[in-house]
């Protein structure tokens, strides 16, 4: 990074490039904190089943869906610590600005495989807990709820009120 680059402020938030990599760093390790603990207490529960006598009862369909689930929850919980690793093996390069980059991109891969996580584990507990005939139907209306929290509505404001300067 040039210096010159280093030390030039951003008219909008009056920040230089690597004060803006500070603030955005830390926002990133925000919204890892809040979908980090989620899929961890998930992913621990879900860890515990396999090990019920419950268990053994399942069919072979929810058991492949119990082990999908375990699978996409140990690289939910890969990609949304992931960052913290990154940050520990660059940190004092003086190339946050990438850091900060690769951990966001890391942190919505980890979303992204949340959302399947999630949706994963209601499926399986829905098909053990009611009748199977509606399960698809709750599951789809669930996923689409996320979807839209999670991907339509930032999306959607986003290109609304970002502005063209």
């Amino acid at each position: 990074m040039d210096t010159d680059r280093q030390g030039a402020r951003d008219a909008r938030r009056n920040e230089t490039e690597t004060e803006r990599a500070d603030r955005r760093w830390q926002e990133v390790i925000q919204e890892i904190r809040v979908a980090q603990t989620g899929v961890q207490i998930l992913l621990g529960f879900l860890l515990t089943v396999v090990f019920t006598p419950l268990f053994q009862g399942l069919s072979q369909t929810d058991k492949t869906i119990y082990i999908v689930t375990v699978v996409l929850g140990s690289l939910a919980t890969g990609a949304l610590i992931g960052p913290v690793s990154f940050h520990r093996i660059v940190s004092g390069r003086r190339i946050k600005p990438h850091a900060v980059v690769w951990a966001a991109r890391l942190t919505f891969v980890g979303i992204v495989l949340l959302l399947a996580t999630l949706t994963s584990a209601l499926l399986l507990i829905l098909r053990v807990a009611t009748d199977d005939t509606y399960v698809p139907w709750l599951v789809a209306g669930v996923l689409a709820w996320y979807l839209l929290c999670w991907f339509v509505l930032p999306l959607w404001v986003r290109a609304r009120y970002t502005s063209q300067e």
